[in-house]
């Protein structure tokens, strides 16, 4: 399996929104906290670059306390003024409190499943046996600490189903660590691995250990801020101490590669990829471990992909010959047969050809190619046999993502997981042989969602892209250019954008606004030149193509500037980040989460430096002048009137560091001469945004709506 890396009105005490321009209400000043400017500076090949809230990146130091402190007293005192805010969280509660699903894993008879019953702090595991079986738990995160702040990383079982590896993270950071549970005892034994991140948990056919990555213990200084480089391959044995585990590979003369590793179903094969940072073209090596039951893992290292041309991955293997889905020579994706014997280029067979639309995953189950492919950025699902010919397509519920697979190569049964805008993630079973398709946990939100509609949109970029945007909102809405309307896109790093629920998008438009989301260049959704074309010295392309989005929406009156919010996060909030300082005209409000501010330092803070095959760094000349243009940070302009604007981030965020965004905030409110309000919610015991607790994520969610909400001028009434 491989995961694919996000209402009718309410019978109690409704919200009915009014959008009346005449009851927009004039922002009072607010007198934001003193943040010390300091006279400090770098040259960068002969230019001086002020950076006078430098002091702010060390976010243990009093100083940048007493700041985060002050900021967020003036943040929440502006939000417990907004009167609806307690109804908005009232009724997004409820909207939230419906079962969410991942696809199982089957080991022998039994399904392995997560679940979150509804306003659980983090999804438990269960197993059932067959398909109907009673469940039993089998890990529950919520009881690993009294606030949830503690979540589950990966997992996996052990074929015979007697061990679960898990990792666990706590208050929001990437740091991981490492446990094992005796299944059958139901308890955990002393292994206890530690550094861990960004790795996955790859068990041995034996069943006695597995391999996973890490890094050196950070040391001295501050283990949040420390660079992460020179990630390493172990494999651990159950039972022994961390120290003794086993080295596998290691590449000092390459510190910023990432390596991580599978096993093959049959239980032969080690295989081994290597990304050089955030590139999404990878190496791929194994090491043939001969015997499935007596895996002799010291065996010789054997290359079979050492380049950096193409995004590669082993689907499975038929003894000696691999499957290989792959770019070379196809920037949409194809499958070809690799043997491993001959494994040169000029060998390769071809299986199933690249098409016209994005080859996203494939998978082997029960004896077929299961295809998911990206048509205009929603899932289409095909079904081939093992020589390559078209068989099926599988019947979708609607437009939307297949947002992960699972099942085995000999085995007819599989799993997928399908969501779209107005249907929560499902978990649908599908029998290969029968072509039978049946709902196997279907979840379902306790409100009414079919007054609303999600179309599909095409906006021209400023260079003619065609760029597709999902919009969602009632059904048979006047375009009068009234709506208010968050418009959300990401791009970059070859994520795909694709139809994902959200309660709080539920919400939103039930209170009368629009969703929209903008599939732009950046992203991987019509494969390798859309990335590239929103990358390094292309990456304005990005921008342009979230502005042309917002004039589209607007020329079309969904929405007015006056009516819009524009939102992202991580590398979505750099967009929202330049955008807010390029246009400060185009929206009212802009909602910048963890985002990438600083582009001239960001490589040196935690896993930054592995960013740099998408940006560039300022170390080199002329990135540094691609960077300096569009960096949100240096392209705040004093004396300029910027959009009302929530900048989020938590204070134990170790990937996209809170100096970004206290910098930036502290830059723009001194910046800011409009009336409209610049504030900075610094959430506590809280991370970059992977396993946050369900009540996190509400009160967060609550306090953009109401903020958005207020900004746009929409009045709630019961």
């Amino acid at each position: 399996m491989r995961v694919l890396p996000l209402v009718s009105a309410f019978a109690l005490c409704a919200l009915a929104m009014s959008t009346d321009s005449s009851q927009l209400v004039a922002q009072s000043t607010l007198h934001y906290p003193i943040a010390r400017k300091s006279d400090q500076s770098d040259d960068y090949f002969g230019k001086s670059v002020a950076d006078p809230y430098r002091w702010l990146e060390d976010t243990d130091s009093p100083e940048t306390k007493q700041w985060i402190e002050a900021e967020n007293a003036l943040t929440f005192q502006y939000l417990n003024a907004i009167p609806e805010r307690a109804s908005i969280k009232d009724q997004l509660t409820r909207v939230w409190n419906y079962p969410k699903y991942a696809v199982p894993i089957k080991r022998g008879k039994q399904y392995f499943i997560t679940e979150n019953s509804g306003l659980q702090n983090q999804s438990v595991i269960y197993v059932q046996r067959g398909l109907k079986g009673e469940r039993k738990l089998v890990l529950d995160p919520n009881t690993l600490s009294t606030d949830g702040t503690v979540a589950l990383g990966p997992w996996d079982v052990t074929e015979n189903g007697k061990y679960l590896a898990y990792a666990v993270a706590a208050a929001g950071s990437d740091w991981e660590e490492i446990r094992v549970r005796d299944l059958e005892k139901g308890s955990d034994l002393s292994d206890t691995l530690k550094w861990v991140k960004f790795s996955g948990i790859a068990w041995t056919k034996d069943h006695k250990g597995f391999f996973y990555s890490r890094f050196d213990e950070p040391k001295g200084g501050n283990a949040m801020l420390a660079k992460n480089t020179g990630q390493k391959l172990y494999y651990h044995r159950v039972g022994e101490p961390q120290a003794k585990d086993q080295l596998i590979l290691a590449r000092p003369d390459h510190p910023q590669w990432g390596i991580n590793a599978t096993v093959s179903d049959d239980g032969e094969y080690l295989i081994i990829y290597i990304s050089d940072g955030t590139n999404p073209n990878n190496r791929i090596f194994f090491i043939d471990m001969l015997n499935p039951g007596k895996p002799k893992i010291d065996n010789p290292l054997v290359t079979l992909i050492d380049d950096e041309e193409s995004q590669n991955r082993v689907i499975d293997n038929a003894g000696d010959v691999f499957f290989l889905q792959t770019s070379q020579d196809a920037p949409l994706g194809r499958v070809v047969a690799v043997d491993i014997n001959k494994p040169a280029r000029k060998y390769w067979r071809a299986l199933i050809p690249e098409g016209s639309d994005k080859m996203q995953d494939v998978e082997l189950i029960g004896g077929h190619f299961v295809v998911n492919v990206l048509k205009d950025a929603h899932s289409v699902l095909q079904l081939y046999a093992l020589r390559g010919n078209l068989v099926a397509t599988i019947k979708l519920p609607g437009i939307g993502t297949i947002a992960a697979m699972s099942g085995k190569p000999n085995e007819w049964e599989m799993f997928y997981s399908y969501v779209s805008y107005l249907q929560p993630a499902s978990i649908y079973r599908y029998d290969i042989e029968k072509r039978v398709q049946t709902p196997f946990l279907v979840s379902k939100v306790p409100v009414d969602s079919t007054s609303y509609e999600t179309r599909q949109l095409f906006a021209k970029g400023k260079d003619g892209a065609k760029i597709p945007i999902f919009v969602t909102g009632k059904k048979g809405m006047t375009l009068d250019g009234s709506h208010p309307t968050i418009l959300y896109a990401y791009g970059g790093f070859d994520i795909n954008v694709t139809p994902a629920f959200s309660p709080a998008m539920l919400q939103w438009i039930s209170m009368g606004g629009v969703y929209a989301v903008a599939v732009i260049r950046g992203g991987g959704e019509y494969g390798r030149s859309w990335h590239e074309s929103g990358m390094l010295a292309k990456k304005q392309n990005v921008f342009d193509d979230f502005i042309a989005s917002a004039e589209y929406l607007i020329a079309e009156k969904y929405t007015s500037s006056k009516k819009l919010a524009i939102r992202g996060g991580s590398n979505g909030g750099l967009l929202v980040g330049a955008v807010e300082t390029q246009r400060p005209d185009l929206a009212a409000v802009a909602l910048p989460a963890v985002g990438v501010m600083d582009m001239l330092r960001y490589q040196k803070f935690t896993i930054g430096g592995a960013w740099a095959p998408e940006y560039g760094t300022s170390d080199d000349s002329t990135q540094f002048k691609t960077l300096f243009a569009y960096s949100p940070l240096h392209n705040i302009k004093p004396g300029t009137s910027y959009p009302a604007t929530l900048v989020e981030t938590a204070d134990h965020d170790d990937r996209v560091v809170p100096g970004h965004s206290f910098k930036y905030a502290a830059t723009l409110q001194a910046a800011q001469s409009g009336p409209s309000p610049v504030l900075i919610r610094i959430d506590t015991k809280a991370g970059h945004g992977g396993g946050k607790p369900t009540s996190k994520q509400i009160d967060a969610a609550t306090d953009e709506l109401a903020f958005v909400a207020k900004n746009l001028g929409m009045s709630l009434t019961p």
